[in-house]
């Protein structure tokens, strides 16, 4: 048994190389198959032209043979009557006294010579042939024969001896001559001699030879026949796929921006036609690319400007209101209420025309990352300081789960920050009181955020709306944060800028989990994250070292970081209504 297992881990081995090329050979036909449509028009043409020519072949190789076969029989069947008489007058004038095998002897005689007579109209109609006589056992008389008897098959004795001229296909050898497939006629005779059988050997010598000259010739011309349509089916292929080529060529550089792209219109077929259309196609749609960029350029200057001239206003309106909210305690309780809700609005209305300064910066493409080298745990102390004082608020618990070592990583620290402050702020919102985790894992390429809540969560295809611009899931919730509906959408702008991803997931009634990856190296794509997105595990519970965290956060914000003002904490922390 143990010889066995070696003998079959050593095919195994053997085999494993083979079997991986024969593996990657048929990915890679396959791959060329699915890629290649006039790989597929030559493939199948060829095979349905080698279809008909092998139904072909074999159609007219079965009537040729047919038809030798049957000229065979016919010739034979003539040259068996004009033997048989012969055979019958030689034997007739034979004296009874004369010996039995010496009387056969003459008759076979007499046949040969008249074949050898004839040799050249015989081989011109039934061809040359062996004459064999036989006289069964009848009685005391022995079984006396004459040629070749051992090539006479039994059934067709049978037949003659019941009297009746048949003929039979078989495979003669004869040492002294012919070996091969042979006609072999038989019949009865009305000589002297009771009981005779005359049997005619006929060599297919020449038919083989014609037949397998016709072989030959239907193989060496199909072989050509397929080599010409081949050709053909390739050249008429690359007429159609060339200029299919050329379209796809011109539609890819068309969907890269280069809106002056156009097909060459050649003739007047259905090549040229498609040309047109799609010329025609893109020139329309260049002009609604170009209006629509006219159009977008015009929105963005306009949100731009807009945040600009209504910031002189603002800073005049916001003097007033801070002069009489100041002075509130002297006014009656209407006035005082008005004044506190004028100051509210006035913080959000700031941070409004923040985010839309900061959202028309990334449209217009000229948006800054000021990265430096530093521990990203950092950003999140400070994200979680500024939220703290809405945490407590709305009774909600934070849970912040980090590494105890450093993660070095070369990012903008006030975009970072700003990130995981709307991730948080959001949570808040939507977290209904629950406990949030905020987790930080890294490897050697990449470091990963998660901002998770057990709260109302995310019905499916939201995941992809919650960063559209001024999106709500519920409009009817309050913000405690104070969102514009920017937040999120301001987010992804940074996260793309570090050449990162954020990303969300939810469920409904379970919660929702964001997680941003960025790359430790400034440049280098994100190929894979260090924290899932989906969570394992429907709840989440607080060790003690995360409770230590958490406790510690308060007021701990590292000196390479700005420390945010108050109002700065009012205008950023825009990211509670999931937009």
């Amino acid at each position: 048994m143990s010889g066995v297992s070696r003998w079959r881990r050593r095919l195994n081995r053997r085999l494993t190389p083979f079997l991986r090329w024969c593996h990657s050979m048929s990915n890679t036909l396959a791959h060329t198959w699915r890629r290649s449509l006039q790989l597929r028009v030559v493939v199948s043409t060829l095979t349905l032209s080698l279809i008909v020519i092998v139904i072909l072949g074999v159609v007219l190789t079965s009537q040729i043979t047919d038809r030798l076969l049957e000229t065979k029989i016919t010739a034979a069947t003539e040259e068996m009557d004009r033997a048989r008489g012969i055979v019958e007058d030689q034997l007739a004038g034979v004296d009874d006294s004369t010996a039995l095998n010496v009387q056969l002897e003459s008759a076979a005689s007499g046949l040969t010579s008249r074949r050898n007579q004839t040799s050249g109209q015989a081989s011109g109609s039934a061809g040359t042939f062996d004459p064999v006589l036989i006289v069964p056992g009848d009685g005391p008389r022995q079984p006396t024969s004459s040629g070749p008897v051992d090539q006479i098959p039994d059934n067709l004795r049978e037949f003659v001896k019941r009297g009746q001229i048949s003929y039979q296909f078989a495979t003669v050898s004869n040492p002294n001559g012919y070996s091969g497939p042979a006609l072999i006629i038989g019949s009865p005779t009305a000589s002297s001699i009771s009981g005779l059988e005359l049997y005619l050997i006929f060599p297919l010598a020449s038919e083989d030879r014609s037949l397998s000259l016709v072989r030959s010739t239907l193989l060496i011309g199909g072989a050509v026949l397929l080599v010409l349509l081949a050709a053909i089916s390739l050249l008429v292929a690359r007429q159609v796929v060339l200029p299919i080529r050329s379209a796809s060529r011109i539609a890819v550089r068309f969907a890269d921006g280069r809106l002056k792209e156009r097909m060459p219109v050649r003739g007047e077929d259905d090549m040229a036609r498609l040309a047109m259309s799609f010329n025609e196609m893109a020139e329309s749609l260049s002009k609604q690319i170009t209006q629509l960029e006219e159009f977008g350029s015009l929105q963005k200057r306009f949100t731009s400007d807009v945040s600009h001239e209504l910031r002189t206003p603002l800073t005049t309106v916001r003097m007033a209101a801070d002069l009489i909210y100041d002075g509130s305690e002297n006014l009656d309780p209407m006035l005082r209420r008005s004044s506190e809700l004028l100051v509210a609005e006035l913080d959000r209305f700031e941070g409004l025309l923040a985010d839309l300064l900061e959202i028309s910066r990334h449209d217009a493409g000229v948006a800054e990352l000021a990265s430096e080298q530093l521990d990203v745990r950092m950003c999140a102390r400070a994200a979680v300081s500024t939220v703290r004082h809405l945490a407590r608020e709305s009774g909600t618990e934070l849970i912040v789960d980090m590494p105890d070592e450093p993660v070095m990583a070369d990012v903008d620290p006030r975009r970072v920050e700003r990130i995981l402050r709307n991730l948080l702020a959001n949570a808040i919102d939507h977290g209904e009181g629950k406990p949030i985790l905020l987790r930080l894992r890294a490897d050697d390429n990449a470091l990963a955020f998660i901002v998770r809540d057990s709260g109302v969560g995310l019905r499916p295809g939201e995941e992809k709306l919650v960063f559209n611009r001024f999106w709500r899931s519920d409009p009817s919730r309050v913000r405690r944060s104070g969102g514009t509906g920017l937040g999120l959408a301001i987010s992804v702008e940074d996260a793309n800028l570090h050449d990162g991803k954020l990303e969300a997931w939810g469920e409904p009634g379970v919660g929702a989990c964001f997680r941003l990856t960025l790359s430790r190296t400034r440049g280098k794509k994100v190929v894979s994250s260090p924290l899932p997105l989906k969570p394992t595990t429907t709840k989440f519970v607080r060790t003690p070292s995360e409770a230590d965290i958490v406790a510690d956060t308060v007021g701990e914000v590292t000196s390479s970081l700005p420390t945010p003002r108050e109002s700065d904490s009012r205008n950023e922390s825009n990211g509670g209504d999931r937009s």
